[in-house]
């Protein structure tokens, strides 16, 4: 009898010791990419990439096709965009600078996580250090030659002597994380946040990446343009447009687009590093990872280069979850936002949603529970352009202007056949104005869609010289310019 006794406490011992461990917060890796597009994935359908390590995380992971960027307060949407993932809340809702904002990684420090950083952050530096107070190669600012980035490191709160990486940006920002994944604290769970500089421009990918495209390059984007029909308040006069002429030369579009894709793959080469990194690490096996985009880029589609617009091409972007729970190869549709995954981290830490917060929980749509989190996405674009979408339908308003576009996504989804002037199209556009209007309530956004005195909005080019910006190496200038 004493045995047995002995033996069912040790049981229950272990059991205790199991469900214990099954429970335990798990580590968090999120990396970031900067202007890719959603398109640029081999394993979503793109068959002119290569990206051998996104296809893997794909493979064993949950994709998310149908995930946005929520619009921008300004031409640089990579601000707005990791304001919102950093906060979890809509840009109509915090400043840029997140002055006073609780921020994911004190949730998650608060918590008991471990918090660490290395790569590209858009939003001051006193945001960053009250969100990563330990941080290697980390650069404060928007864009730099990848060749030459200024980066700085952090310990204790305390930013240290600006340097220029000894290696290319996404080289450097994986080496610091795979150093922080190779000594991580054990006992503690953690959250590490790498955010890459690349795809953004300049492009200028490593030379072995750029000529593997410039032998086989990749076809124009299907909705490829060579001017955008009007001025939609960001056509012209925008460094991210003057990267090309106008009226957009195909052999200067199909070099950007080799060199675009070169550093993608040389991006995805490094997030290859760090999947192995994490494989190799004690915690791999209690290990999330999610990858993401701040936004999209046209780099052609619809004579846009830049990712200044509400068009698909430049506010979808990629979503990928990967890790213990989460159902390999798994896919969905659903509308998603990058806040989103603000509340889904904290969810997956075992944090409950701060109900300041826009965005929702994602392991619902992965664990099936539900289907969908919204019915329809609103995408607020400066004082601009407002768009909204559901499972079918687009509608653009362009208050400036006057001027509104009507995409059936169904049968149109490179949005190439605009149906506003269409009368039968009247019922649709009325619906759709009153979804925005209904969008525009929830998340306090006061801008009229309609406008008196409507501006002109022809794309007016006579005399227009262009100007390269201080960030393009010497031979893009020579060849673009």
């Amino acid at each position: 009898m004493r045995h047995f006794l002995r033996s069912l406490i040790l049981g229950a011992t272990l059991a205790s010791a199991c469900a214990a461990t099954a429970a335990a917060p798990p580590n968090i890796v999120l990396l970031f990419a900067d202007d890719q597009r959603a398109d640029t994935i081999a394993a979503w359908g793109n068959p002119s990439i290569d990206t051998p390590n996104l296809d893997r995380l794909v493979s064993r992971g949950f994709s998310f096709r149908g995930n946005y960027c929520f619009g921008s307060n300004n031409g640089a949407v990579c601000v707005p965009s990791r304001a919102m993932l950093m906060s979890g809340r809509t840009w109509f809702d915090i400043p840029s600078d997140l002055k006073g904002v609780p921020l994911l990684p004190e949730r998650l420090r608060a918590a008991g996580y471990t918090t660490f950083a290395s790569g590209k952050w858009h939003n001051g530096e006193a945001s960053f250090v009250r969100a990563f107070p330990e941080a290697r190669s980390v650069f404060l600012g928007g864009m730099a030659d990848h060749t030459k980035v200024p980066v700085v490191d952090v310990s204790g709160g305390v930013v240290g002597p600006k340097r220029i990486a000894a290696k290319f940006s996404s080289e450097e920002f994986a080496d610091a994380a795979i150093g922080f994944l190779t000594n991580a604290p054990a006992g503690k769970p953690f959250f590490c946040y790498v955010a890459f500089t690349a795809p953004h421009d300049p492009r200028n990918p490593p030379e072995a990446y750029r000529q593997r495209y410039y032998r086989n390059p990749p076809p124009l984007p299907a909705n490829f343009l060579p001017l955008h029909p009007f001025d939609n308040g960001f056509a012209r006069d925008l460094r991210d447009e003057n990267l090309a002429a106008y009226p957009r030369p195909i052999p200067a579009i199909r070099d950007q687009l080799c060199e675009y894709y070169g550093l993608i793959t040389h991006l995805d080469a490094q997030v290859g590093r760090i999947l192995d990194a994490i494989a190799a690490s004690p915690g791999a096996t209690n290990t999330v990872i999610l990858y993401a985009a701040d936004h999209g880029l046209a780099l052609g589609s619809h004579g846009l280069l830049g990712k200044q617009s509400v068009y698909e091409h430049s506010m979808r972007c990629p979503l990928i979850v990967a890790g213990p729970g989460i159902p390999a190869g798994g896919s969905t549709r659903a509308f998603t936002y990058l806040f989103d995954l603000n509340p889904t981290i904290l969810d997956l830490a075992g944090v409950a949603r701060p109900p300041e917060l826009a965005g929702e929980s994602l392991r619902p749509l992965w664990t099936g529970q539900r289907a969908s989190v919204r019915d329809s996405v609103f995408l607020p674009f400066t004082d601009t352009m407002r768009a909204v979408r559901d499972s079918r339908w687009k509608l653009i308003v362009y208050p400036r202007i006057g001027r509104r576009q009507l995409f059936d996504l169904e049968s149109d989804p490179q949005e190439m056949r605009d149906l506003a002037a269409d009368p039968a199209s009247a019922v649709q556009i009325e619906r759709l104005l009153g979804l925005m209007a209904t969008w525009q309530a929830r998340v306090g956004d006061r801008q009229s869609l309609t406008n008196p005195s409507p501006v002109s909005g022809d794309l007016k080019l006579d005399g227009y010289v262009r100007k390269p910006d201080e960030w393009q190496p010497a031979w893009i200038v020579e060849k673009y310019f």
